[in-house]
C-alpha cells in the first residue's frame, strides 16, 4: 500500500501532557480509526497536523511533499471536521461558505449545494441556530465540496444521536468509493469504527500502543469466559485483563491459541475494539 500522510517523531509538550515522538502513516484508500480514551492526545496530534498548533520537532509528509515547505498544496487536498466549534455563529450557513471557499482552488460550488440539499440545511440560516448535528453536516459540506483526497475528522460524532452517527458511517463509506481517497477519523467512540474502519492506531499518553489492521488485531485478541478454576500460575499471565468472581473469570487475551489448549471448555468471543482499547489503556493491573 502507498502512504498518503506520515508523521515522523512528532513532538508536542504542555505542562501536564507530552505527545512522544510520535511516528505513523496513513494509507491511501483506508479509513485508519484513531483511539484512545479522553485526553490521550488525539486533537494534539490532528492539530499539529492541520498547522493549528506548532509541534516543538517531527516532520509531516503528504504524498511525498514536506508540509513545512508546501503547506497551501497540501491543504487544497485535505478536508477537515473538528469537534470545537470554528464556524462565526452569527454568519448564515452561505456566509461562513463565502468565508471559507476562497481557501480552496479546487471548491465545487455545485458538489456544495448538493451535500447541503442533501443534509437539509438552509443557507440562509444561522450558525448559531444550528443543532449540534447540523453543524457537524455543515462541516462535512464543507470538507467534502473541494474533492479533498484526505478527510480528517476529530471526534465528529462526539454528542450525535446513534441514527446521525449512522449516517455520518454512510458518507464516509461513501466518500471511500473514489479511488484514492483516505480518511482519518479520531474518536473515543470506538462503536463508530467497527463497520467501517480498516486500520486502527491506539494513542494514549501521548505515545502509540498499537497500529494495525482492524480484523487482525480482532482476529488475535478474544473475550474469554469460564470457571474460576481454570485460572492459575500458567493461566493468569496470558490476559491482558481478568475479571473472577465466585461463578467465573472473563477476560481478554492476546494469546489466544495457548489458552484454548489450557482451557479448551471456556467460551472464546470476538472481541470489540473498545474491548481491545480499555485492555491496554487500563489493563496494566488484572483484577482478581
Amino acid at each position: 500500500m502507498t502512504s498518503i500522510l506520515e508523521v515522523n517523531n512528532l513532538t508536542k509538550t504542555y505542562d501536564q501532557f507530552s505527545l512522544d515522538r510520535l511516528s505513523f502513516s496513513l494509507q491511501k484508500g483506508c479509513i485508519t480509526g484513531f483511539i484512545g480514551v479522553n485526553g490521550a492526545g488525539k486533537t494534539t496530534t490532528i492539530k499539529s497536523i492541520l498547522g493549528l498548533i506548532n509541534p516543538e520537532a517531527g516532520s509531516i509528509r503528504f504524498d511525498g511533499m514536506e508540509m513545512n515547505r508546501q503547506e497551501k498544496q497540501i491543504k487544497n487536498r485535505i478536508g477537515f471536521v473538528l469537534d470545537e466549534g470554528y464556524f462565526y455563529g452569527m454568519l448564515t450557513v452561505k456566509e461562513m461558505k463565502n468565508v471559507i471557499a476562497p481557501a480552496y482552488s479546487s471548491w465545487d460550488e455545485q458538489t456544495f449545494s448538493n451535500w447541503i440539499g442533501r443534509f437539509g440545511l438552509n443557507p440562509n440560516q444561522k450558525i448559531a441556530s444550528l443543532s449540534t448535528g447540523m453543524r457537524m453536516k455543515f462541516a462535512v459540506a464543507l470538507a467534502l465540496s473541494h474533492h479533498a483526497d484526505l478527510l480528517i475528522m476529530d471526534e465528529p460524532t462526539s454528542g450525535l444521536d446513534p441514527m446521525m452517527r449512522s449516517e455520518l458511517m454512510a458518507i464516509l463509506l461513501d466518500f471511500m468509493k473514489e479511488e484514492g481517497k483516505s480518511v482519518f477519523f479520531s474518536t473515543h467512540i470506538t462503536s463508530d469504527l467497527d463497520k467501517v474502519a480498516d486500520m486502527l492506531i491506539l494513542i494514549d499518553g501521548g505515545k502509540i500502543l498499537l497500529n494495525e489492521e482492524k480484523d487482525t488485531l480482532l482476529d488475535n485478541h478474544a473475550r474469554i469466559k469460564g470457571d474460576s478454576r481454570w485460572i492459575n500460575e500458567r493461566t493468569r499471565p496470558l490476559f491482558l485483563t481478568l475479571r473472577e468472581t465466585p461463578y467465573g473469570f472473563e477476560g481478554l487475551t492476546h494469546q489466544k491459541e495457548a489458552l484454548r489448549q489450557e482451557m479448551p471448555d471456556a467460551v472464546f468471543e470476538r472481541p470489540t475494539i473498545e474491548d481491545i482499547m480499555l485492555a491496554y489503556v487500563g489493563g496494566a493491573e488484572i483484577a482478581h
